[in-house]
């Protein structure tokens, strides 16, 4: 099966949100609804010495983060209508809503909190990697939109070899879904490591 994906790169992306929003309007998804979200993650602490003088190492920076279309979609192993599925040209995930009854069972089950349960229709949406686009020979709409060029999409061992495997702060441990989301992280992103334990989306900025 070929596998897209999507690369990040944080030592590019100012936070704007662009992405979000270019994703909520190509979906005309309402408010409070996002399938791209950015993170923002902030730590360190400044401290006064003896001297009167103070010193920081306070930090923050930002992560571009949507359905990662993992090898491992513990959505999909979780579902108990069977509603989600991983298409087998591209890798990239959807949900059939005929199917679907929602329960929410996705949206708990997964750690980057990429499903979402729509309240009007009470049924799992969720990034498709924009596959109608995709279908048509161009990119996401997220990756189009970014004035910094942050985001990229393609297949996934190209992308590979333009970063990692995302697994900074506040990302989860990748090993759990290996999502297919590669980043080239910042400095401080670097510094601060793992998150482990880390649920939803507490930081969400978008």
């Amino acid at each position: 099966m070929a596998q897209l994906a999507f690369y990040f790169d944080g030592t590019r992306c100012t936070g704007c949100k662009t992405c979000v929003f270019a994703c909520k309007d190509k979906n005309n998804l309402d408010v409070g609804m996002a399938y791209r979200r950015v993170w923002e993650y902030t730590g360190g602490t400044t401290e006064k010495g003896a001297d009167g003088t103070c010193t920081t190492s306070c930090f923050s920076y930002y992560t571009s983060v949507s359905c990662n279309h993992c090898d491992k979609p513990i959505c999909m192993a979780n579902c108990p209508q069977g509603a989600i599925s991983k298409d087998d040209e591209t890798g990239l995930m959807a949900v059939d809503a005929d199917s679907c009854i929602g329960c929410g069972t996705c949206a708990n089950a997964c750690p980057y909190a990429a499903p979402k349960v729509d309240p009007e229709t009470v049924k799992a949406v969720r990034c498709d990697g924009c596959a109608d686009l995709v279908a048509a020979g161009e990119l996401p709409a997220c990756v189009m939109a970014c004035p910094a060029r942050a985001l990229k999409f393609g297949d996934a061992g190209a992308m590979a070899a333009l970063g990692e495997r995302g697994a900074t702060a506040p990302l989860p441990d990748p090993a759990e879904t290996e999502p297919n989301y590669f980043m080239t992280p910042t400095a401080d992103a670097r510094a601060a490591g793992s998150s482990e334990g880390f649920i939803g989306n507490p930081l969400e900025v978008a």
